[in-house]
C-alpha cells in the first residue's frame, strides 16, 4: 500500500504493469492492485530497522495518539517500503499506520 499522486490513473498503472510483465518474471506482479483506500483519520510513523524491533516505535505512535486526545481504532497496519531480501535489517523502512477515533 503506497499512496499515489492524484495524477496517477488506473490506466497508467495497468500500462506500467503490462510493460514490467514483458521485461521481468515477477511472480507477485499479478497481485498488484490500484485501489482507493479510505481508512479515515489516522496517524502514522516511519520505523527504520528490523521488524522485530518495531515495538518501541509502535508505543511512540500510541502515545502520540493519546497525547493528541484520540484513541486507537482497530489494529494498525504496516506498509513495507524495503525489500528484506535486498536491504540490511537495520535499514528496513516500514510505515506503521493506526486508525484513530475521537475520545468520548
Amino acid at each position: 500500500m503506497i499512496m499515489q499522486p492524484t495524477f496517477v490513473t488506473r490506466t497508467m498503472v495497468e500500462l506500467a504493469l503490462e510493460q514490467v510483465q514483458k521485461k521481468k518474471d515477477l511472480p507477485a506482479l499479478s497481485k498488484t492492485r490500484f485501489k482507493t483506500y479510505d481508512e479515515g483519520l489516522s496517524a502514522q510513523i516511519m520505523h527504520i530497522g528490523p521488524y522485530a524491533s518495531e515495538a518501541p516505535t509502535i508505543r511512540k505512535l500510541h502515545h502520540f495518539i493519546e497525547d493528541k486526545g484520540y484513541s486507537r481504532k482497530g489494529k494498525h497496519h504496516e506498509i513495507y517500503l524495503s525489500d528484506p531480501r535486498k536491504a540490511a535489517p537495520e535499514k528496513l523502512k516500514t510505515i506503521i499506520c493506526q486508525q484513530v477515533a475521537e475520545q468520548a
